[in-house]
């Protein structure tokens, strides 16, 4: 089977970088794959991608090795293993309250005996290899996101969940939890103290954690404070970017 990348970099002990996709465009995909990203995330939460977009956009990511994730909608098994069906390496499940939702995320990741996933990589088997099905359980990534105050109340109990590989920090709503106004980067010291405070109960329990930011200077400091992987930007975000700053620059220089 196709190993999982991310899995190596974490084993190595480094931290990896993961790109965000929000519209559903497969030459999008495609460039932003060819960037460098360690990973790249189909994001059917809050993007503008339905689980219709997800399989042509992971053949434009697989035009290289940027490892395939999705952030599916709702903790739900079927959408999580349709994904993993399509071709994912990696799901993101968001507001993950309790150890029993942590769980249920990761047997819908999981084959027998060790979980409940059904049987039927129509995609996945061509894309990770003849023995995807005997080997999947083994690179597979699961994320749970911490992001609400119940979360955060058994941040504990989730970590330890058998077979979760990270959690992953929601800022946003994370900043709801806390009494703050939602906000990606959040400076708060009371936002920053809560993500180490994840970040330290990940790591005790024996798994990672990931930071979701919105630009390089907090990724950068994430990535000291030892996040074990940082979600730098997304497709939108650099399209908005882009043109507002070549927009800029013409009016400075043509005034």
């Amino acid at each position: 089977m196709r190993k999982n990348k991310i899995k190596e970099i974490w084993a190595a002990g480094k931290c990896a970088t993961l790109g965000w996709l929000s519209v559903p465009n497969t030459f999008t995909a495609e460039v932003m794959a060819r960037q460098g990203f360690d990973a790249l995330c189909v994001d059917l939460q809050h993007g503008l991608s339905e689980m219709k977009d997800v399989a042509p956009m992971l053949q434009a990511i697989s035009q290289t090795d940027t490892v395939p994730v999705v952030r599916v909608a709702w903790n739900e098994p079927a959408a999580i293993m349709k994904a993993l069906d399509l071709g994912a390496y990696g799901i993101i499940v968001p507001l993950v309250n309790n150890a029993e939702e942590a769980a249920k995320a990761v047997a819908a990741c999981r084959y027998p005996p060790v979980g409940m996933r059904s049987s039927g990589p129509v995609r996945a088997v061509h894309y990770g290899g003849a023995d995807y099905v005997a080997k999947a359980n083994d690179e597979i990534i699961v994320m749970a996101m911490i992001e609400t105050k119940e979360g955060i109340a058994n941040l504990e109990a989730i970590c330890a969940t058998p077979g979760l590989d990270a959690v992953y920090i929601g800022p946003a709503d994370l900043s709801f939890a806390l009494g703050l106004p939602p906000r990606g980067d959040n400076p708060d010291p009371l936002h920053i103290a809560t993500c180490d405070k994840i970040r330290d109960a990940a790591h005790k329990a024996g798994i990672k954690c990931v930071m979701h930011c919105a630009a390089a200077p907090f990724a950068a400091g994430a990535v000291k404070r030892g996040f074990d992987m940082v979600m730098l930007t997304a497709d939108l975000s650099c399209m908005i970017a882009g043109a507002r700053q070549q927009l800029e620059e013409l009016k400075a220089k043509s005034a």
